[in-house]
């Protein structure tokens, strides 16, 4: 337990986080367990010491000592940079309103950590992914709903969590969607002719009543289509294609970009479609288009 004052003064941060920054839910909840694990430990470190007083006075000292302990309950460095992330923008909101100097804090490193690169598919896998999602279901509206759904994942290069949040008043496609993903932000996707076939087909033998207002995609027995039935579906056609593990829904998105990025397709457009609040994530996938120039230089170089 943390101390009353403390627990205010995080909730006010936090407020102002979903007002100010229209933070996700999910976020905001990230946001709380990391800056509360903190400041119980702050407490403990110091102690038991409550109040603002005491968290006004860490030191790199006391700020090494954390970092120690997360690693030493096996948070890795990619989760702990998330954490401090979050401590450091809520300290320097906890500094201003309370007037004390954050310096400890805030100059604090962030571990180093190696960032995962998106693993895409090639093109022709991508395409023979699509194909092979209709081969699954035994009713021909389930084979032509799991197809429709691969096909704007890749087509239009959203996140499982946003293909399926389509309405049926959506249908049938439109030359462009908006599309409301993380944190809330808005973006415009243009619908390829494929994607719009693809989900017509599905309308056209769904069994359901595809009510306005409710779920585009739908399981079998009529409500919102579960996530894990096209993970499982992919799952199914991965080792029947002999792709990686890697080949998942979110590989579809990946895909998209990087086949954008290798045919030439500019980055900020590209960041756009994806709904990157950053360019710089967005520039994780020329990476990858690097990484795979230099694989097959390495194969197809002349060697002595």
């Amino acid at each position: 337990m943390i101390a009353p004052q403390l627990t205010d003064a995080l909730n006010g941060w936090l407020a102002q986080c979903a007002a100010l920054n229209d933070a996700a839910d999910h976020t905001l909840t990230a946001y709380r367990a990391d800056v509360q694990g903190f400041l119980a430990f702050m407490q403990n470190h110091n102690g038991g010491a409550v109040g603002l007083g005491p968290i006004a006075r860490i030191t790199t000292g006391d700020m090494r000592a954390w970092m120690a302990h997360e690693r030493g309950r096996g948070v890795g460095a990619r989760s702990l940079a998330r954490s401090l992330s979050a401590v450091k923008t809520f300290y320097r909101w906890l500094s201003e309103r309370e007037g004390f100097e954050p310096t400890a804090v805030l100059t604090i490193r962030s571990p180093k950590f190696t960032k995962k690169l998106p693993r895409p598919l090639e093109e022709t896998a991508a395409r023979a992914m699509i194909d092979r999602v209709e081969c699954q279901a035994l009713e021909p509206w389930v084979a032509a709903r799991d197809t429709a759904v691969v096909t704007v994942l890749y087509g239009l290069g959203l996140r499982i969590s946003e293909a399926l949040s389509l309405t049926a008043a959506q249908s049938p496609l439109p030359d462009v969607l908006r599309i409301t993903g993380k944190g809330g932000k808005m973006r415009i996707v243009p619908v390829l002719p494929a994607a719009r076939d693809a989900v017509a087909a599905y309308v056209r033998l769904c069994p359901h009543d595809l009510a306005d207002g409710g779920p585009l995609f739908r399981g079998v027995r009529g409500g919102a289509l579960n996530p894990r039935a096209i993970q499982k579906v992919m799952e199914l056609s991965r080792l029947q294609l002999g792709l990686p593990a890697t080949a998942t829904p979110h590989a579809m998105r990946h895909s998209f970009a990087t086949h954008l990025l290798t045919a030439g397709g500019d980055l900020r457009c590209i960041q756009e479609l994806l709904g990157h609040a950053s360019l710089s994530t967005t520039q994780a996938y020329t990476s990858v288009d690097a990484a795979r120039l230099m694989e097959v230089y390495d194969a197809a170089h002349p060697r002595a």
